[in-house]
């Protein structure tokens, strides 16, 4: 198994060191000849979503990263990797990729200064650490998405086929848990 990494900017590094934990081969894509190989998922990390929007076009990695996940390639989105995949943002008018049918509300817990630590049930998974920077969270799921964790009654987790996303960063703490969920749902869809 081989896992591509969105490693324009934010915490790609990280989900890098917790594929290695798990014993996965993974990979950074930087320019468009990175999507060119051959792999099994794609991980979309947090960071600056309007940022990272900005270079997937500058770099021409847009359009062949999209049509990557509309062929159905199993793809994780966390903090800004799920505001590239919401086909809604509440509070602003840009769309990116808009593959989950979920609405999202980008910065919903405030500037920096609004971010936390955080233990809550994760679906089929049990109690996970959650950190959440600068973080989303989801308003609504639709169209058969299912919501997968919530804190204060606001969706922090959802899953749509082959799309899992999190508004908390599961890289940024000890539990693999989450990323063990994704590659589970990986070997689920080449069963």
């Amino acid at each position: 198994m081989k896992i591509g990494i969105l490693a324009v900017q934010g915490a790609f590094i990280e989900h890098k060191n917790m594929l290695n934990r798990l014993g996965i081969e993974s990979f950074e894509i930087r320019q468009k000849q990175d999507i060119n190989r051959e792999m099994d998922g794609l991980i979309l990390p947090g960071g600056e979503s309007t940022t990272m929007g900005k270079l997937l076009h500058d770099l021409d990695l847009y359009e062949p990263i999209s049509n990557l996940i509309n062929s159905g390639l199993p793809v994780f989105g966390t903090c800004a990797g799920l505001l590239l995949l919401a086909k809604k943002i509440s509070n602003d008018e840009r769309i990116y990729f808009a593959s989950i049918p979920i609405i999202a509300r980008r910065n919903a817990y405030g500037r920096q200064l609004g971010s936390f630590n955080a233990n809550a049930q994760f679906d089929s998974v049990g109690e996970i650490p959650m950190v959440f920077i600068r973080a989303p969270y989801i308003e609504s799921v639709y169209d058969n998405a299912e919501a997968l964790a919530q804190i204060d009654g606001k969706i922090v987790a959802a899953k749509y086929n082959n799309q899992l996303v999190t508004a908390f960063h599961p890289e940024l703490t000890d539990n693999t848990a989450v990323h063990e969920y994704f590659i589970d749902m990986i070997k689920n869809k080449n069963s």
